[in-house]
């Protein structure tokens, strides 16, 4: 019989060596314990623990779980376990041992991001890949992006804003730790304990931090490190909201990556900035550590360095981007409101479009240095892709931006001429305008109508993010909230 997906990723060549290096630094850090850790259909992390007595075990015959954990094990309004009922399998989970990492805060644990499969006794595709696994998903589909587009690859870099909250008399958090002071260096300097710390434990975990600064919400706080191959930047951007969690429980305040939590001041977005390279190699960046005495594998610490960016202006227009570059934007132009129901994830999210005045891109458009768009050219080389909160699950995120990608490059999609104006000022002159989503429900119909990015979500992906999300929806829009009591209350008679 033919080798399994599982069979062959455990005994895929160099493995066994990465197995006993990560023996030799569970011994030479004094690691006690290992997380086993992967990723939800919402970006949650879970996973198993392990004593580091049993590594070896366990890097060849991987942890069981159920399929329901890839759902975050969570209960439909009917009282239903979402995606996976309790006659489901267990799924195999297999930590990949180049991702071994040491917690900074924790010395004694070690942490690895794991593959998923379906379990060895399925009557059904047995050992293979679980399509529940949002992370495995996009290293399979940028592989075969790359294979179909003689080796064009995705670089992504995040800003990932969030708000660091107090809190209240009764433990909720509640109100800014600072003020919504756009760049004032004095407000940054009162949230100097958590940045510090923040940028300490990043740098730590190979995260090559490069710049901060104080939004213009309250206790609103944006740190970002270099851009890199898109997985490796989805891992680093889940590591970031681990990093925060734990710096804000030792300094007593909540790390809230909640989009809208507040009215009347900016929400928390997380600008994707993308472009296409040809060529380019890893090189390694010690972020501050010791080369000769790093807390985790070296893979931790690499960067795809040079190549061609196919997203560089070709022409005489510096503004404009170059042809190949401009037809995967016109797919992802084209795929915007679909997109969004990804990138704009949650009932809150939305809160983030209707707040005008906060430059939320609320139009499926593009222009350069135009942050009323859905997308823009933020500086030549690469775009930003806008239309995006600090909620999203970034896996998700860069599988259907590359869903996208690949059906402008496929059919030259034209993403029209770039919107130098305000796009209000440019309706008011007449021009015809498509609007993004403004609802959880009116995006999940565009991701529903939309067979392009499905394709980002393959295999039981699809179904799983839209039983999931139209379950929030649908809990949503049969609750009865504060505002429908203040405003129908006594309306009548």
């Amino acid at each position: 019989m033919p080798e399994t997906d599982l069979e062959a990723f455990v005994e895929a060549e160099g493995r066994d060596e990465k197995i006993r290096e990560v023996r030799k630094k569970i011994d030479e850090l004094g690691i006690e314990y290992l997380y086993l850790q992967f990723v939800s259909v919402t970006g949650k992390i879970m996973g198993k623990g392990i004593p580091s007595d049993h590594w070896e075990r366990v890097a060849k015959k991987g942890f069981q779980l159920v399929y329901g954990a890839t759902m975050n094990l969570f209960l439909n309004r009917r009282g239903d376990y979402l995606g996976y009922g309790p006659e489901a399998a267990e799924l195999i989970g297999i930590p990949e041992p180049e991702t071994f990492m040491q917690l900074p805060w924790a010395p004694e644990i070690g942490r690895f991001y794991c593959t998923l499969f379906r379990n060895r006794e399925e009557k059904v595709d047995p050992g293979a890949f679980l399509t529940a696994d949002c992370r495995g998903n996009l290293r399979r589909l940028h592989q075969e992006f790359q294979k179909k587009h003689n080796g064009l690859q995705l670089r992504v870099g995040t800003e990932p804003e969030m708000m660091w909250l107090k809190f209240d008399e009764d433990g909720k958090p509640r109100d800014g730790y600072s003020k919504p002071y756009c760049y004032h260096i004095d407000q940054f300097e009162s949230l100097r304990p958590v940045s510090m710390q923040v940028i300490r434990y990043a740098r730590r975990m190979g995260l090559d931090m490069i710049q901060g600064d104080h939004e213009d919400a309250p206790g609103q706080l944006e740190l970002n490190w270099t851009f890199d191959d898109v997985l490796r930047n989805a891992d680093r951007l889940t590591t970031y909201r681990q990093i925060c969690a734990q710096v804000a429980r030792e300094n007593g305040i909540f790390a809230c990556f909640m989009t809208k939590p507040f009215m009347g001041v900016s929400a928390s977005g997380c600008h994707h900035n993308m472009s296409l390279w040809h060529g380019g190699a890893d090189q390694f960046v010690r972020c501050g550590n010791d080369p000769d005495n790093l807390p985790g594998m070296a893979d931790n610490y690499m960067y795809v360095d040079g190549g061609e960016n196919t997203f560089m202006p070709d022409t005489d227009d510096p503004q404009m981007p170059g042809k190949a570059g401009l037809a995967a934007i016109g797919g992802i132009v084209h795929h915007l409101r679909a997109l969004t129901a990804i990138g704009c994830s949650t009932v809150n999210s939305y809160r983030r479009l209707w707040d005008t005045g906060f430059w939320a891109p609320v139009f499926a458009d593009w222009g350069f240095q135009n942050r009323t768009t859905g997308l823009r050219v933020s500086a030549p080389g690469r775009f930003e892709y806008r239309s995006v909160d600090s909620m999203v699950n970034p896996y998700l995120m860069g599988a259907t931006i590359l869903a996208a990608a690949d059906d402008g490059i496929d059919n030259n999609l034209d993403p029209g001429a770039p919107e130098e104006r305000n796009i209000y000022e440019a309706m008011e002159a007449g021009k015809q305008v498509k609007k993004l989503p403004m609802s959880l429900g009116e995006a999940l119909e565009a991701l529903e109508q939309d067979k392009v990015v499905q394709r980002g979500m393959p295999g039981e992906m699809y179904r799983l993010y839209h039983e999931y999300k139209s379950d929030e929806w649908a809990r949503f829009m049969s609750t009865v909230t504060d505002w429908d009591k203040d405003f129908y209350m006594e309306c009548l008679p």
